[in-house]
């Protein structure tokens, strides 16, 4: 390729991953075994499931995941699949069971995953052991009271070890007293996750396509990227927004003292490794996860989390509620932006006209999270789709943690059904 923003050895290093890999279903495969089933992904905050019995059903990838509080107080991750029949054992998005028993023939299993009960068990012979027979774990993760799991260990790092330069800017926000402003919110879009990914840490399009993000922050928006997370920030201007809502919201976001001067009207995002992100603002703090259903479907998942009013002083309640509204009303129009914009860009992905495009010196993410897709799958590097089936017979590539990626499953690319559990918000609209 020429060298448009070429840098160090690599001749890529200055290009878009190439059109091909937001659509091929060769190319989603490889991503679900070699990025997805070994990257952490956020389910909850401890306070979710503060009970014994308090669980979060997790569905991605093919997988339903349990996250369950045992009566130890330890929070576990199980599949949600009965050891018998292999049929689902939980329903809803989340509830509390302090026991779980398959709706198909009764086995019963404990909070901690153990197999307890089955009708007729001396049917099964005598060397049926209940103890062999529990509920299949999954690892679970801690991090500043969010919990998160992952299906397979490559030797990658764990969540604190990915935000560990970033801990004394968390630290002021008081992550473990968060709690839940309302629920899940699942919203749909027909664009591959990476579309996704990429427009969050993509800071040139703040200036030409959010007026309201430029009205508040000016020229302030920055990214900045490394190993595992990219960081971008915008600081809210004191010069009053000619828009109602973000002028409210100027006046309205107290002087929140717990946090340093220089973070009191600040946002805050870090995108970590390959698609999830903490929203951080001086009023309350969201997570968003951009989950892959097929290679042309994402499931956008998120939630906001704050303080709860009896640990702020008493002036600030009226006003945080205020500007906790006001954020909503601000982002909801920059959300609606952004999805006319993904949609563009994967419908322009179909053009045969496009391969790939340059990046600029300072698309600094883009370019760290395009190296390190293409580390793990080298097909990345052509301008044109393989063969189909290449996925199936390629050989196995080294992790990123080291060792060797074990022996392909039956993995295909069959799209994953779009997940709408009880209690989670599946949304529709634009924003």
């Amino acid at each position: 390729m020429a060298a448009a923003g070429q840098t160090g050895s690599d001749p890529d290093a200055g290009w878009s991953l190439p059109a091909w890999t937001y659509s091929d279903p060769d190319f989603f495969a490889a991503e679900v075994k070699r990025i997805f089933r070994p990257a952490w992904q956020i389910v909850a905050h401890e306070s979710d499931i503060a009970a014994p019995g308090d669980y979060h059903i997790f569905d991605y990838i093919g997988e339903s995941i349990l996250l369950i509080r045992g009566e130890d107080g330890v929070a576990r991750a199980f599949t949600n699949v009965c050891r018998h029949r292999g049929a689902r054992i939980v329903d809803g998005a989340s509830g509390c069971a302090r026991k779980l028993v398959c709706p198909y023939h009764g086995w019963t299993y404990e909070s901690d995953g153990r197999l307890t009960g089955v009708p007729m068990k001396g049917d099964y012979g005598a060397a049926f052991d209940l103890a062999g027979h529990g509920l299949a774990p999954v690892e679970v993760d801690r991090w500043n009271g969010f919990l998160f799991v992952r299906l397979e260990d490559d030797g990658g790092p764990s969540v604190a070890q990915m935000m560990a330069s970033h801990e004394a800017d968390i630290a002021p926000y008081r992550f473990p007293e968060l709690r839940a402003l309302g629920r899940v919110t699942l919203r749909p879009r027909s664009v591959n996750w990476k579309v996704i990914g990429d427009n969050y840490s993509d800071g040139l399009h703040i200036a030409v396509a959010h007026p309201g993000l430029r009205r508040l922050m000016g020229d302030g928006y920055g990214v900045a990227s490394g190993d595992h997370v990219d960081v971008m920030t915008g600081p809210i201007l004191d010069r009053p927004s000619v828009s109602l809502s973000e002028r409210a919201y100027q006046h309205f976001l107290p002087d929140v003292s717990h946090l340093p001067s220089h973070r009191r009207r600040l946002w805050t995002y870090y995108k970590l490794w390959p698609n999830f992100a903490f929203d951080i603002y001086p009023d309350q703090v969201d997570f968003m996860a951009w989950l892959p259903i097929s290679p042309t479907q994402t499931l956008i998942r998120e939630i906001s989390y704050a303080l709860p009013d009896a640990n702020m002083p008493e002036q600030w309640r009226r006003e945080m509620k205020a500007a906790r509204y006001l954020n909503w009303r601000i982002n909801r129009q920059v959300n609606a932006e952004d999805t006319g914009l993904v949609n563009r860009v994967q419908a322009g992905m179909a053009s045969q006209s496009f391969t790939v495009g340059p990046l600029a010196q300072q698309e600094v993410a883009l370019r760290r999270f395009n190296a390190q897709v293409r580390g793990l799958i080298p097909q990345a590097r052509l301008h044109r789709a393989p063969a189909p089936g290449w996925s199936a017979i390629d050989k196995p590539l080294p992790f990123r943690g080291g060792g060797v990626h074990p022996p392909d499953t039956a993995l295909g690319a069959t799209p994953h059904p779009i997940p709408s559990p009880e209690g989670e918000g599946l949304e529709n609209e634009a924003g």
